[in-house]
């Protein structure tokens, strides 16, 4: 179940034939409204799901009659999970983890051309038509890097950096120090992360506790020259606040992938700032490497066959801890 594009790039036609060795794939594949395939969904007992996945409201769970497992090739499960689900005991497992590879990818490259002052030369080569290094650049070698949860992306961002000889601070009330410590990382309150990071990298869930968490207050004690980046979710920082700080302090450097709402409206004056850097919400999983969240799942799957324990299983309480 899910987006016909989705569906082909996470699960194509070889990997299909591989899960028709361990499963019974039922025709049609469901694209549409499920509601048009009543009778494959009441069959179903395991679905290989990926973007798009019905939501599991009362209707839908008692259409799925069978239902005892979903394996999503995807990030969060929080679009589709409910309590109702939870209830009835069927099994979600989530490819999150894998899909933190790439962002982890990202976020690090985008954290490395920053410590170079990358988009400020960029910025100003084209503006003056000629070069010079007049922009003072931290570069890698003890820099300190800020990284605001150290959940799956946020963990695999950690470990990438520590190739590099910087310095990793980071917030997150759920870490324990000790797990913290064992992969070179210093928990600080969120505002020294701000105020002493050369580049911050942004993770956090959005919880109702996160939303709007990256205020005016944080963003004004940012570092002369240093820059934010957002991977996460675009209602984690408070929007307005972060157009204001950065109209007045055009030092600073923002590098958002997500926004709120996402895309921006075209009224947005974050179109309009110089020192703001818009991507279309590319660092999570793209090309091939949709296809690894459909074969992570698939192990998941011969694992569950197997009455093997699952690797990547999501409980209603993660949900309240994760994106």
């Amino acid at each position: 179940m899910g987006i016909p594009s989705r569906l082909e790039a996470a699960y194509p036609a070889s990997l299909r034939r591989e899960i028709s060795g361990y499963v019974d794939i039922l025709s049609p594949t469901i694209i549409a409204d499920w509601r048009e395939h009543l009778s494959v969904v009441a069959k179903a007992e395991v679905i290989m799901a990926t973007w798009g996945m019905p939501r599991l409201t009362p209707e839908f769970l008692a259409a799925a009659q069978n239902l005892k497992a979903i394996f999503y090739a995807a990030g969060s499960v929080k679009c589709f999970a409910t309590n109702e689900a939870f209830d009835r005991g069927i099994v979600i497992t989530s490819a999150r983890i894998a899909n933190a590879i790439p962002v982890g990818e990202y976020a690090s490259a985008v954290i490395i051309l920053s410590l170079k002052k990358f988009w400020s030369y960029v910025r100003t080569t084209r503006e003056n038509r000629s070069w010079s290094k007049s922009i003072p650049a931290p570069g890698t070698y003890r820099a300190t890097v800020g990284l605001v949860s150290l959940g799956a992306t946020g963990q695999r961002t950690a470990e990438f950096l520590s190739w590099l000889d910087c310095d990793v601070i980071a917030y997150d009330p759920f870490f324990s120090e000790e797990r913290a410590r064992n992969i070179g990382i210093k928990l600080v309150p969120l505002e020294e992360v701000f105020r002493r990071a050369d580049v911050v990298s942004v993770h956090a869930p959005l919880l109702p506790e996160t939303k709007g968490m990256i205020n005016g207050c944080m963003l004004s004690v940012m570092k002369t020259g240093s820059t934010l980046i957002n991977t996460s979710r675009g209602a984690v920082i408070a929007e307005d606040d972060l157009s204001c700080v950065l109209k007045a302090r055009p030092d600073l450097t923002a590098i958002l992938d997500v926004t709120d709402p996402e895309p921006p409206t075209a009224q947005s004056p974050l179109f309009d700032l110089p020192n703001v850097v818009l991507t279309p919400h590319i660092s999570g999983s793209m090309g091939m490497e949709v296809e690894r969240l459909g074969r992570w799942m698939f192990e998941e799957l011969k694992a569950y066959i197997s009455d093997r324990p699952l690797r990547h299983q999501v409980t209603r309480e993660m949900l309240e801890q994760i994106a």
